[in-house]
């Protein structure tokens, strides 16, 4: 743990709707300590932000790079994010 506290907001396009990418993600997330959300959009990308101990939220990062098994992750957004979170949570 480097004890920095990273956020990041994130987009990932591809086949990321209909193949479990927002629960894995959440199960992913719990496993490495990061809190923050994540939600499907109209569009057919998925949002997330992470919040958590730098190297944890490089981790999840390069995760949501390749996605669960049956996703297809054609590129992923990143941009800083804002916030605080208590947990990590699936929205809408």
């Amino acid at each position: 743990m480097s004890g920095e506290i990273k956020t990041l907001h994130l987009v990932m396009h591809g086949r990321v709707q209909g193949v479990w990418y927002r629960d894995a993600m959440r199960r992913e997330a719990e496993k490495l300590g990061v809190h923050g959300w994540c939600r499907n959009r109209a569009d057919g990308t998925v949002e997330a932000v992470l919040q958590g101990d730098s190297a944890a939220v490089d981790a999840l990062l390069a995760w949501a790079r390749r996605g669960p098994e049956l996703a297809q992750v054609s590129r992923v957004d990143v941009e800083p994010g804002s916030g605080s979170f208590a947990d990590f949570e699936i929205r809408g």
